[in-house]
């Protein structure tokens, strides 16, 4: 068991004022069997009110908008949360992916997180499986034989994937982050005919060392009757522990996007992240990420252009 104080701080910065800025969030952290959350405070700049909702896959969400001109929005989430170790999966009852099978065609949920993308190198994931071998291994067998093959066959490089990255993409450059190898695990799994849903939150660090640590993090949970869902984090290649906490789940990143939103007005937005994870002993690790958006377009490139002309003029 372990408790974890995590304050999680998003900054968009715009070099023109914008206004109507509408926000659709989930940085709120689950509430379940392994993980209790005991403290929740949310701060948002102008102090919007935030409706709170459940979405499709269970995770709550809240919207807000800003409706004033501002310059700089906030969002800081602070959680205290309880982690207790989940079920040991040695003692559990073999499960082939042939008996989640009636399961699976009798629940539209469960048949929506089992089909893999579509993607123009599929070939290259049935050859990966093919090479792993599925034949007579249970749903456990193959979920820790996918992730071991991306960890041995795929390198942890930051910088080079964003969050619209293809899994055609991984597959062709072979490096990656977290989300880039949950993203690859979800369609050799979906393939497999296994029913596997994304995970984002959070990896707390600890005595071993962990790739992505301190920072917001995804994995993948695997469906199993009787069990319920259990996660495998591809990127340390190991079954999820009491270091991780969970945030949101969905069928991949765009179902459980922290924050996500729109703005009326002509400005370059930068985006900073900043999580902040303390101890019950006092400890405390912090990570700060400046985050890559996407390129803006042409047009509003000339439009600037023209706004930081006339404000010259006017200096």
């Amino acid at each position: 068991m372990a408790v974890f104080k995590i304050i999680h701080i998003t900054k968009y910065q715009y070099n023109y004022p914008i206004k109507e800025s509408i926000n659709e969030i989930r940085l709120f952290p689950y509430n379940f069997e392994n993980q209790e959350v005991l403290q929740y405070e949310l701060l948002i700049t102008h102090n919007p009110e935030v409706v709170i909702a459940q979405d499709f896959y269970g995770n709550r969400m809240g919207n807000f908008n800003i409706l004033q001109p501002h310059t700089e929005m906030t969002i800081e989430s602070r959680m205290l949360v309880r982690v207790n170790p989940s079920v040991s999966l040695p003692a559990l009852t073999p499960v082939y992916v042939k008996d989640v099978e009636k399961e699976k065609n009798n629940s539209i949920f469960l048949l929506r997180l089992s089909y893999p993308e579509g993607i123009q190198k599929q070939d290259q994931i049935k050859n990966i499986l093919n090479e792993i071998g599925l034949k007579d291994k249970t749903i456990l067998e193959i979920a820790t034989l996918c992730s071991t093959y991306i960890y041995e066959h795929f390198t942890y490089t930051k910088g080079i994937t964003n969050v619209e990255t293809t899994i055609d993409e991984i597959l062709d450059h072979k490096k990656g982050v977290c989300q880039d190898f949950a993203h690859l695990l979800l369609q050799l799994l979906r393939t497999a005919g296994i029913p596997a849903r994304y995970v984002s939150g959070y990896i707390c660090p600890n005595e071993n060392g962990l790739r992505g640590e301190g920072a917001t993090h995804a994995w993948v949970e695997v469906y199993l009757p009787n069990e319920g869902w259990l996660g495998i984090d591809p990127t340390n290649n190991i079954w999820t522990n009491d270091n991780h906490v969970r945030l949101a789940v969905g069928r991949n990143f765009a179902d459980c996007t922290p924050i996500k939103g729109t703005f009326k007005g002509i400005a370059v937005q930068t985006l900073s992240v900043c999580v902040s994870v303390g101890y019950e002993d006092g400890r405390q690790i912090e990570e700060i990420n400046d985050v890559t958006l996407k390129e803006i377009s042409s047009d509003v490139k000339q439009q600037l252009e023209v706004l930081d002309q006339l404000k010259q003029q006017q200096q």
